[in-house]
């Protein structure tokens, strides 16, 4: 499974004056950046950690739009 399958939101964060990148499936992850390109690629690289992490343990990882297949 790659990081690829999730879906991913970049917006604005006030608060410290920077981008954050948000993945709808990992709620507890964020990445803040200076820019949008730069907010994207952080979510996108801890996914992939946390997706690789979560399967060298042995869990299942699947998209939420596909939670019904199991």
């Amino acid at each position: 499974m790659t990081q690829d399958q999730f879906t991913y939101r970049v917006t604005w964060y006030p608060e410290d004056g920077e981008h954050v990148g948000l993945c709808a499936e990992f709620p507890s992850l964020s990445w803040l950046a200076a820019t949008p390109e730069g907010a994207l690629a952080g979510i996108r690289r801890i996914v992939a950690e946390a997706v690789g992490d979560m399967e060298a343990n042995g869990e299942k990882v699947l998209p939420a739009n596909l939670d019904w297949l199991t």
